[in-house]
């Protein structure tokens, strides 16, 4: 089974997620376990407090190394062998790749959430890795958290309804996925491709490959210069949709 803790001043963020839809589901059955943990246990004191004022001056609040290295290693305690990865702006970015990695070894995370300024500098010799969603800063690293736990979650064997979900989605592959429609087959004049009603599942098959190379062209032209395109696939890029 596969497990994680993510560490939090608000743990009441992340609980809703976690026990809802897919994911909730998931824990119920016992295929995995992701619970928070909240770092103000982990602080002295009266008040717990957790963060203080930047040496140096500056705007905003630190995290304080003594509660949140006190948690880390309470959540390695409770996850040996786990890798605590600190959600972080200057992180490198989490991929689709790097959730299968972590779901294919598996590989239980402690994952700690970042506040404020962020964290003092000396509480990163005791993680293993930073990780970023992408160029953009959050008020809080739960947000981040969630992503990857859920990121994670879905490659999990038994999680998804139907397994083969996971394998046709974008990223996977290398591509952007292609269109997908339902009931009814006309909706406000527009209807659904005549291809995907007709049956002919080669001619469906194409017909997706074809919108995955464009969508990707268009929108993400970097993965498809990095996916090491078959003669087939130029020969789809180079048509038009009606050709097919």
């Amino acid at each position: 089974m596969w497990q994680a803790e993510i560490l939090t001043l608000f743990p009441a963020m992340v609980t809703g997620y976690l026990e809802a839809s897919i994911l909730g589901k998931a824990r119920a059955r016992g295929l995995l376990r992701v619970e928070p943990r909240d770092i103000r246990e982990h602080a002295e004191g009266k008040h717990r407090v957790t963060d203080d004022a930047p040496y140096g001056g500056g705007a905003g609040m630190v995290m304080k190394p003594e509660p949140l290295v006190a948690a880390i290693e309470a959540a390695r305690v409770a996850l040996p062998g786990a890798r605590v990865l600190l959600t972080s702006p200057r992180g490198e970015r989490f991929t689709q790749g790097m959730a299968r990695d972590v779901a294919t070894g598996p590989t239980d995370l402690i994952l700690v959430a970042g506040r404020y300024e962020g964290v003092d500098e000396r509480v990163r010799a005791y993680v293993d890795a930073e990780i970023s969603l992408g160029d953009f800063v959050l008020t809080g690293g739960e947000l981040a958290a969630l992503c990857i736990v859920d990121a994670v979650a879905r490659l999990l064997p038994g999680v998804l309804g139907n397994a083969e979900s996971s394998g046709s989605e974008s990223f996977e592959g290398g591509l952007l996925e292609y269109p997908h429609y339902t009931r009814p087959a006309e909706f406000r004049g527009v209807s659904v491709p005549d291809v995907l009603q007709g049956g002919d599942h080669a001619r469906i098959a194409r017909w997706r490959r074809w919108h995955q190379l464009r969508l990707t062209l268009a929108r993400r032209p970097d993965l498809l210069d990095s996916e090491g395109l078959s003669a087939e696939d130029r020969r789809l890029l180079a048509l038009e949709e009606k050709d097919l």
